[in-house]
C-alpha cells in the first residue's frame, strides 16, 4: 500500500452498468433461499473454517525514548487503554503493553552475515537480509514447538524508496547505478525468519533452518489456466511458464493447507517505454493497468532489460498475480496462481465453503475498481492437508455486484459468458484482462477496495475501502449505495453476510459497517454506536480479526486526511459497541501501519512500520525512527506484549 491514491486513466472510468441480472432476478433468487440465522449460522461457519490464523491485537507507548502518550477516553468492551492522535515522530502503544524492534531494513537474516549499514548495501548483502518497506506478516507455527515461544514470520517487502535508501540520491534528477537497481530488487519481495521469545520480547533466530529470501529476482513458475498463453511467453522464457520474481507485495493471507499467499499490488510503475508496445489490444489492457511510458520512478527499465516494454512487451502481464509459498520448505518454487485473475490484489483472505471449496478475497486496490472472490474447483479435506496442494490452480473467480437494496451478489468471471466471449479469445486472455473482464460484467466501481477479513465465528466478511476523492468528479461515476460519498477522503468498511454464513455461496446481503472521518464530521456511521462518541478514523486499510471477534483495522492515509498519524484501532462487530473504535497504537511521522499479525493465543502482536519518513531524503530525514541516533529511518517490524499479568495482548 502507499498513502497516494492509485488511479488509471479518465478514460477507463466510464461505469457498465445494467447488464448482470435485474434487480428483480435478484431479489426473487434471494427470497427462494433461507439465510441461517443467529447461532445456526456461527456453528456452520465454525465447523467449516479451519483456518486458525485469524487473531487478536493491542499496544502500548514506546519508541526508543518516548515514554507512554496520555491516555484517551475508554471504549467499553476491549479492555485496552486507547491512546491519543498523534504528529510525533514515536511509536505509541497502549500503557500496559511493551514493545520493541524485532526486526529491520538491512538486518541479517541468516548466521554469520555481519551487521552492516544499510545504505552501503551492495546486491549481495541485501539478499541475504531483511528487506525494504515491510507489509504484509504472517506467523506460522512450527511443528512439535509453542506456537507462543517459537514459529516463522513471512514477511512481505512491498517497494523501495531510493531518496531514503542511498545518500546523494536527489529525486529532482534520479541517476540510480545498475548496482543501485539490483540492491532495489533483491530489497523486494518478501523474508522468511525464525523467531523466538526471550523474556517480554522476541527476536530473529539466524541460524533457522527455514530463514530465506524472496526477491525480484526468485525463480517462480506460473500455474493454472493463463501458464503458457503467448501473452506471457518473454525472450527469457518462451514457455511463458517461467518467470523471475514478485513485485509490489502488499497485503496476503494464509492458507488452512499451511501455505503463504503473498500478493501483487502496483506492478505497473516498474515498467517503462509502453509507446513502444506495437499490439493495440496489449497497449490498451496496459493503460488500463496505468503502465505508462515512464513509470512510477523506477529506473529499472533502463538498466533491466525485462523492465523495458520495449524489448520485453509481454514482461508485465508475467505480474499482478497472487503468489504462492510453502515457508517449511525452502528449496520449493513459489507458484503464480493465475486462476485468481491479475490485478493490483490487495489481500488473499482464505475460507473453506461447507462444500469444502477453497474461497480466497482479494480486492483491487485503485479507484473504480472492484473486489474478487475466487472458488476452487476441487475440495480441501481439513484432516488431510495435502488436499490444499495446488487446489487453487483450477476454480471460478467472481466480482462483487452490489445492489442499492442491500443484496449482492458474486458474478463469475468467465470466458462462456456472452458478455466476455466476443471480446476475450479464452479464459487465459479473461484472467490476465481481469479488469477489462469485469468492466464488461456490470460489477460495482468501489472506493479502492483493499484488505478482505472473514469473522470465523460469524461468517460475516468485511472489506475496507481506502479513500476516493474522484468520486462525483466529472467523468467519473458518483456516489452510490455501496460507496455514498462524493469526493471520500475518508473512506468506509462493508460488512457482508453471504448466504448461509457460506464463503461458497454467490449471493448475499450487505451493509454499510463503517462510515470514517474526523470526530463531528456528521456523515459518520460506526456500526450501531453514536458516531458522535467515536473518536478521529480515517483510510481503513489492514483488516485482522482477533481471537474474540474484535476487529483491528490499520489507517493509511490520515496524515493528509486528518493531520494525524496513521493508527492501528479496533472495534467489536457485536453487541453493545459494535463499531466503536479505540487507538491503540500511533505509528512515527510518515510511516504506514500494515500487516497486524498475532500468535495464536493472542499473547504477541506483529506489526509492520512502513516508509517512515517517507517524504524526507537521507540528506533531510523527515523520520529519523526507529533509532534515532543514527538519524535515518529504516522500515522495521515490531513485537508487542504484555510483561506482567493477563497474558492476552489487548486486554
Amino acid at each position: 500500500m502507499t498513502t497516494t491514491e492509485q488511479q488509471h486513466d479518465p478514460e477507463d472510468r466510464d461505469d457498465v452498468y445494467g447488464n448482470g441480472e435485474t434487480l428483480q432476478e435478484v431479489v426473487s433468487r434471494f427470497s427462494r433461499r433461507r439465510v441461517l440465522g443467529g447461532a445456526a449460522a456461527a456453528a456452520v461457519a465454525a465447523a467449516v473454517n479451519p483456518f486458525t490464523g485469524l487473531t487478536r491485537a493491542a499496544a502500548e507507548p514506546v519508541g526508543q525514548g518516548l515514554g507512554p502518550g496520555p491516555a484517551g477516553p475508554d471504549s467499553g468492551s476491549l479492555g485496552f487503554e486507547p491512546v491519543p492522535p498523534s504528529t510525533a515522530d514515536g511509536l505509541f502503544l497502549s500503557p500496559g503493553h511493551v514493545g520493541n524492534v524485532l526486526i529491520a531494513w538491512g538486518d541479517p537474516i541468516f548466521a554469520g552475515v555481519p551487521a552492516k549499514d544499510p545504505r552501503t548495501l551492495t546486491p549481495g548483502d541485501q539478499e541475504q537480509r531483511f528487506g525494504y518497506n515491510n507489509d504484509y506478516v504472517a506467523f506460522i507455527p512450527l511443528p512439535y514447538q509453542d506456537a507462543e515461544r517459537r514459529g516463522l514470520l513471512w514477511v512481505n517487502h512491498e517497494y523501495t524508496d531510493a531518496q531514503n535508501m542511498f545518500p546523494g540520491y536527489d529525486p529532482e534528477a534520479p541517476s540510480l547505478t545498475f548496482e543501485q537497481v539490483l540492491v532495489e530488487l533483491h530489497a523486494h519481495g518478501g523474508s522468511i525468519v525464525e523467531v523466538e521469545r526471550v523474556g517480554p520480547g522476541w527476536r530473529p533466530v539466524l541460524g533457522g533452518r527455514y530463514n530465506r529470501r524472496i526477491t525480484a529476482n526468485t525463480p517462480m513458475e506460473i500455474t493454472g489456466p493463463a501458464a503458457g498463453h503467448p501473452w506471457l511467453q518473454t525472450n527469457d522464457d518462451p514457455t511463458g511458464r517461467r518467470v523471475f520474481g514478485t513485485l509490489n507485495n502488499c497485503a496476503g493471507g494464509l492458507t488452512p493447507w499451511g501455505t503463504v499467499l503473498t500478493c501483487e499490488e502496483n506492478f505497473n510503475g516498474y515498467f517503462g517505454n509502453l509507446s513502444a508496445v506495437e499490439d493495440p489490444v496489449l497497449a490498451a489492457s496496459y493503460r488500463r493497468y496505468g503502465l505508462s511510458d515512464a513509470g512510477a520512478g523506477y529506473q529499472w527499465p533502463w538498466h533491466v532489460h525485462r523492465f523495458n516494454l520495449g524489448i520485453e512487451p509481454n514482461e508485465p502481464n508475467r505480474h499482478g498475480w497472487v503468489v504462492e509459498i510453502d515457508p517449511l520448505d525452502p528449496s520449493s518454487t513459489p507458484k503464480k496462481r493465475t486462476a485468481l485473475g491479475r490485478f493490483k490484489h490487495e489481500g488473499a483472505a482464505v475460507a473453506i465453503s461447507r462444500a469444502g471449496k477453497a474461497c480466497v478475497y482479494s480486492g483491487d486496490d485503485e479507484r473504480f475498481d472492484y473486489a474478487y472472490k475466487f472458488i476452487s474447483e476441487r475440495s480441501f479435506d481439513p484432516g488431510n492437508k495435502a488436499t490444499g496442494r495446488d487446489i487453487l490452480e483450477s476454480g471460478t473467480l467472481h466480482v462483487a455486484k452490489f445492489n442499492d437494496d442491500g443484496s449482492g451478489e458474486w458474478i463469475p468471471v468467465v470466458h462462456t459468458d456472452p458478455r466476455l466471449s466476443g471480446t476475450f479469445g479464452s479464459q487465459a486472455e479473461v484472467l490476465i484482462r481481469t479488469r477489462e473482464a469485469a468492466d464488461l460484467l456490470g460489477a460495482t466501481k468501489m472506493d479502492r477496495p483493499e484488505d478482505f477479513q472473514r469473522d470465523a465465528a460469524t461468517g460475516r466478511v468485511y472489506l475496507a475501502l481506502t479513500n476516493n476523492t474522484n468520486r462525483g468528479k466529472e467523468g467519473s461515476p458518483g456516489p452510490d449505495a455501496a460507496n455514498p460519498r462524493p469526493a471520500n477522503a475518508y473512506g468506509h468498511i462493508i460488512e457482508i453476510t453471504e448466504l448461509f454464513a457460506d464463503p461458497g455461496e454467490l449471493g448475499f446481503t450487505w451493509e454499510i459497517f463503517m462510515l470514517c472521518g474526523p470526530e463531528g464530521d456528521p456523515s459518520r456511521k460506526f456500526g450501531s454506536v453514536d458516531p458522535a462518541t467515536v473518536g478521529d478514523i480515517a483510510n481503513p486499510d489492514n483488516l485482522t480479526f482477533d481471537s474474540y471477534g474484535n476487529l483491528w483495522i490499520t489507517t493509511d492515509g490520515q496524515p493528509g486526511s486528518l493531520e494525524q498519524n496513521d493508527t492501528l484501532q479496533a472495534c467489536p462487530t457485536t453487541g453493545p459497541d459494535r463499531g466503536r473504535v479505540k487507538r491503540f497504537l500511533t505509528a512515527p511521522k510518515g510511516a504506514e501501519v500494515t500487516g497486524p499479525c498475532f500468535t495464536p493465543a493472542n499473547t504477541t502482536l506483529f506489526v509492520a512500520i512502513q516508509h517512515p519518513g517517507e517524504n524526507g531524503t537521507l540528506a533531510e530525514p523527515e523520520s529519523r525512527w526507529p533509532d534515532y541516533v543514527n538519524g535515518f529511518p529504516r522500515p522495521a517490524l515490531w513485537w508487542v506484549t504484555k510483561p506482567e499479568g493477563n497474558p492476552r495482548v489487548g486486554s
